[in-house]
């Protein structure tokens, strides 16, 4: 901030924090003029859908943020006002926006490849090796007649 006589019409104090709230609200300034200079409908049709939800979030929750500051710098309590039910409403689906977006980064179940490895993972090496031991039985060997179970004697 300036030095001088403008440091005399604020406590001491306060110059540190003074000084980044106007770099914060220079930089924010700057923001909102980069959004603005461009087209929105231009800046949409670039943005996949999930992405036009967020910007529109961000832009609806900066708004409303900005006015929560204007009704602190008016004296205004923000908590006893409407624009606190309408931060957290923003946040709600912020969070919503967040969660599908997870889910589109979650780890997929190729359940072939799950069934891949339970096979090798129960593979037990020695009855491989007793299947090649067994003998193959040739085509037209007579095979073992199934037994009968007796009839019941009453």
């Amino acid at each position: 901030m300036a030095e001088g006589a403008a440091t005399e019409d604020y406590p001491q104090e306060i110059d540190e924090q003074l000084t980044t709230f106007d770099s914060s609200v220079n930089a924010v300034k700057t923001m909102l003029e980069k959004l603005m200079s461009m087209s929105r409908n231009d800046l949409m049709q670039k943005l996949d859908p999930l992405e036009q939800a967020k910007l529109d979030l961000m832009s609806v929750y900066t708004l409303n943020s900005l006015f929560w500051m204007y009704l602190v710098t008016k004296g205004i309590n923000p908590r006893e006002h409407g624009i606190k039910q309408e931060l957290e409403r923003i946040r709600t689906y912020m969070n919503r926006v967040k969660e599908i977006t997870d889910k589109k980064k979650a780890a997929r179940l190729d359940k072939g490849a799950a069934s891949r490895f339970l096979r090798n993972a129960l593979f037990d090496p020695d009855d491989k090796e007793l299947k090649k031991a067994a003998p193959k039985k040739p085509a037209d060997a007579p095979s073992e007649a199934p037994q009968r179970k007796r009839p019941k004697q009453s």
